[in-house]
């Protein structure tokens, strides 16, 4: 008999280190006797799992060996899949409850200017934890997914968290899982269209996912050498404008490149958003760089390409980096278990693994150091006075 059944989900956008992650906390856990299952579709295997039923079972749980994960970390996305679930702010409740609509907590929220009624299904999700004998859970996720998580553990489930998120803006962490290969495959692909943008000396603008913190933006541009928009500052269109009509001037070949994080804005421009909002109040933002396309038009004779780099980021295999942390925080993780530990989260701090608190989900996404880590004068990376500082250049 095992002597701990594990629970494991990902939640939220996938990134390239999932699977790792998976894969060792498997490996791990059978070589300390213990069981882990797979949660399938993040916290919608919690809230929609009807435990009497071997069709919703097949849905959502997924026994996990070192079997069925032995070559899954050579891959990207996640075997276990994913959503957007709020359990705290359910719509509605899944079909087989609706019997018990009313046992659950209610209240009114306006999204989009929409009021409606939302439930909390955390009872739910606590009655399939307790189905499943789960001792234990591992949740994987950005900040959205482990606010939840951090919710859990206040109502007294053991819950361990790993952060993953290419926008690297988890709080408590100087690194989540999906960073490195999201800015070196921006960099590939923006050192790949160079020619293009070249040959037709025009001004490149690319877009980048970072709905409320500029890393990738930021660390691409440091790489690439180039200007980048980041959330945390507006900066003056005119004066943007200026500089890369001046980096185009005095570049040989007559082009110039400037990158954006999706969520930047500029004095007098507010980021656009349109549809419903998700389980977690985010609606979709109309493209940043295309907006800045149009006014460097209206304002010049210049010609511009525009290439949204977004999801490509997040597809395929991870890097060398995501791999090796993502596998560590794996092991870190299931160490964690075994220890009896809750509340804790995976993460590099000054550089170093070590296990810190769940983040507060009222603090919100960690941001840009503006004073240390961007030039206001030249909407550029600071690249000066980094001696001393972790590898990632700056500290959770």
């Amino acid at each position: 008999m095992a002597d701990q059944r594990i629970g494991i989900l990902t939640g939220g956008g996938d990134v390239p280190g999932l699977n790792s992650v998976i894969k060792e906390v498997t490996y791990r856990a059978t070589e300390n006797n213990c069981e882990v299952i797979g949660i399938r579709r993040g916290w919608e295997g919690l809230t929609h799992l009807n435990v009497d039923d071997p069709e919703s079972r097949t849905r959502y749980v997924l026994p996990l060996t070192r079997e069925n994960t032995r070559t899954i970390d050579r891959y990207g996305g996640t075997v276990l899949h994913s959503s957007r679930t709020n359990p705290s702010k359910m719509a509605s409740v899944p079909d087989f409850l609706k019997s018990r609509e009313k046992d659950f907590p209610q209240k009114q929220v306006t999204k989009s200017g929409k009021t409606s009624t939302v439930f909390d299904l955390s009872p739910q999700v606590m009655k399939s934890i307790g189905a499943l004998g789960l001792t234990s859970l591992i949740a994987i996720g950005g900040d959205d997914t482990l606010s939840y998580a951090a919710k859990l553990h206040t109502l007294g489930v053991k819950v361990i968290a790993v952060p993953k998120t290419m926008d690297n803006d988890v709080r408590n962490t100087e690194y989540c899982i999906g960073f490195s290969t999201a800015i070196t495959r921006a960099t590939d692909a923006i050192n790949r269209q160079r020619t293009t943008v070249g040959s037709h000396e025009r001004i490149g603008i690319f877009r980048v996912f970072g709905r409320d913190a500029g890393f990738t933006s930021l660390y691409t541009a440091f790489v690439a050498s180039i200007r980048c928009c980041i959330p945390e500052y507006k900066v003056n269109l005119d004066k943007l404008i200026d500089l890369l009509l001046t980096d185009k001037k005095h570049n040989p070949s007559n082009y110039c490149l400037v990158i954006l994080s999706e969520g930047a804005e500029w004095e007098g421009y507010q980021v656009r958003e349109y549809g419903e909002a998700d389980a977690y109040g985010h609606r979709k933002k109309e493209n940043v760089a295309e907006a800045l396309s149009d006014e460097i038009k209206k304002r010049t004779k210049e010609e511009t390409i525009v290439s949204d780099l977004t999801y490509d980021l997040r597809s395929g295999a991870p890097d060398f980096v995501d791999k090796l942390i993502a596998s560590t925080f794996g092991t870190m993780a299931l160490e964690c278990v075994l220890s009896g530990g809750s509340g804790l989260m995976a993460a590099l701090v000054n550089g170093c693994y070590t296990m810190a608190p769940i983040p507060d989900p009222a603090l919100g996404p960690r941001h840009v150091d503006i004073a240390t880590m961007y030039n206001t004068e030249r909407y550029r990376p600071n690249y000066a006075n980094k001696a001393g500082l972790p590898i990632f250049l700056t500290r959770a």
